[in-house]
């Protein structure tokens, strides 16, 4: 049987996909922020990559609700709105809880032990005052490290999806005034239940951290206030 060629260009993909991560990144870390316009030339020159590998990433980044695209002002970064924001973190707050439950019930001793050092490494940064790309990784990694030691591919794809949209709100929360200590604790509560496999206490630290993320969000979103540096 003649099949036409099906093979896919690996390195373009790949390209693309870095494309996609390092605008996550500039978008996460506020050098992006709400309302923002992206220009294609200029991400070309920065990013240095062809006009279609920014193309197609700025095609992936509206999918995921991280920027829209506006009749001739062309893409830019999406805002969230207050009732947007409400939706999301109450969703979120059932998807973590279920997802930290299920990490204590199920995550082998391995990733228990990689979770722990996530935690540790993200209380390091924050108690150093590092900067934000270095503590929006730091979270990145600890979550990654949840996530998978869940076992549920749907609880991944939402918890991703909405993690990605979070990203519109990573420059507001955790910057705020006493927020970032306290999240720390939060973090480090969530960590010492699962690390004692305690499923309901792994649960209820989860619901308690986006709720108090929540508060924060939502006050910043009424007061009127820049989106500067969402980590939560």
């Amino acid at each position: 049987m003649n099949l036409p060629d099906f093979k896919l260009s690996k390195q373009r993909s790949t390209l693309r996909h870095l494309v996609v991560e390092k605008l996550r990144e500039l978008i996460a870390t506020g050098h992006f922020r709400p309302g923002d316009r992206l220009v294609e030339r200029e991400l070309c020159e920065v990013l240095d990559v062809s006009r279609t590998s920014v193309r197609e990433a700025l095609r992936q980044l509206e999918a995921e609700g991280l920027i829209r695209t506006e009749p001739h002002r062309g893409p830019m970064v999406n805002r969230i709105t207050l009732e947007e924001t409400e939706q999301l973190f109450r969703v979120r707050a059932l998807l973590e809880g279920f997802c930290g439950a299920e990490f204590a019930l199920r995550g082998t001793d391995e990733e228990l032990a990689a979770f722990d050092q996530a935690v540790a490494e993200f209380a390091r940064a924050a108690r150093a005052s590092a900067g934000t790309q270095t503590l929006v990784a730091c979270k990145a990694e600890l979550y990654r490290c949840m996530i998978k030691g869940a076992r549920n591919v749907f609880v991944e794809g939402m918890l991703t999806s909405l993690h990605n949209r979070i990203n519109l709100l990573r420059a507001t929360t955790m910057m705020q005034p006493d927020r970032l200590p306290r999240s720390v604790e939060e973090i480090e509560e969530i960590n010492a239940a699962i690390q004692a496999r305690d499923v309901e206490r792994a649960r209820q630290a989860c619901i308690n951290h986006v709720e108090q993320s929540a508060k924060v969000a939502l006050k910043v979103l009424q007061d009127g206030s820049h989106l500067q540096n969402p980590l939560e």
